[in-house]
């Protein structure tokens, strides 16, 4: 499911999940579980690629369909979890974009503080309102502090997917190199961010980075989060639409923050 090595102070995690690195709570905890043990280890960075021509397909759309709306309700925790994990992760990650990075993939190498992609024939993009699947709140954030401004709405709001060099342009990855040379020269970026002075410098970065997305996510947390629960179960919801809804911590979040839904 995953490999890991390490190179000196860089650790090289490699996805190899089927034949498409699809993302399923099986997979989301165990990339989660592997970054939790590297968060005490001895490594100070971490590259993160795929095999073959794949990066990562996204989301398991099979599992999701076959498992209902329980299985939802399991899922998607278990992918903000690893968004979160990946975004926030106190040392260094850079993404070696190896093939394609297609709808929560493209989430996830954008997770990296630095992404390397191949030269080739991969698409990156996020697919997400193509084929219905509602766009979590970290994944839409993590998209926004990614993404070129000028192509924010148009990446989201188009579900295409772009050669790399394209996605170059559009700020989706942030460098582009030949097959050969991209574990060579992410392993070279991810040695440079290892010498950074990780209780200083680069902690700040990240603790900035954890302000800029933290303050909408709260508040896209609550309102996406209500309105999937909305949906999920309309008979009972609709009869009791003027009742608020017990979710746990999101009638706390709509109390604080004065968030709230109508059905229209």
């Amino acid at each position: 499911m995953i490999e890991l090595t390490q190179r000196g102070a860089v650790a090289v995690m490699t996805m190899a999940y089927g034949k498409a690195n699809a993302l399923d709570i099986e997979f989301c905890d165990a990339i989660v579980a592997e970054f939790e043990k590297l968060r005490g280890s001895d490594a100070r960075a971490v590259v993160l690629t795929g095999q073959g021509n794949m990066f990562s397909a996204g989301v398991n759309l099979l599992k999701l369909s076959d498992g209902g709306a329980d299985y939802v309700r399991r899922f998607l925790p278990a992918l903000h979890r690893l968004y979160e994990t990946v975004f926030f992760f106190p040392k260094a990650v850079i993404a070696a974009v190896n093939g394609h990075a297609i709808a929560g993939g493209c989430v996830l190498e954008c997770c990296a503080d630095k992404r390397i992609a191949a030269t080739g024939s991969a698409r990156i993009g996020v697919t997400e309102l193509l084929v219905g699947v509602p766009f979590p709140p970290m994944a839409f954030e993590v998209m926004r502090f990614a993404t070129a401004p000028q192509f924010f709405a148009d990446g989201m709001l188009s579900g295409a997917t772009f050669m790399p060099d394209v996605a170059l342009a559009r700020g989706l990855v942030d460098q582009i190199v030949g097959p050969a040379q991209l574990l060579d020269v992410a392993m070279a970026a991810a040695q440079t961010l290892a010498a950074l002075d990780h209780t200083g410098v680069y902690q700040v970065v990240h603790f900035r980075a954890n302000q800029s997305v933290g303050q909408t996510l709260v508040i896209a947390l609550a309102v996406v989060m209500r309105h999937e629960a909305l949906n999920s179960c309309p008979q009972r919801l609709l009869a009791n639409k003027d009742q608020p809804l017990q979710t746990g911590f999101l009638d706390t979040a709509d109390e604080a923050l004065g968030v709230s839904i109508q059905i229209r």
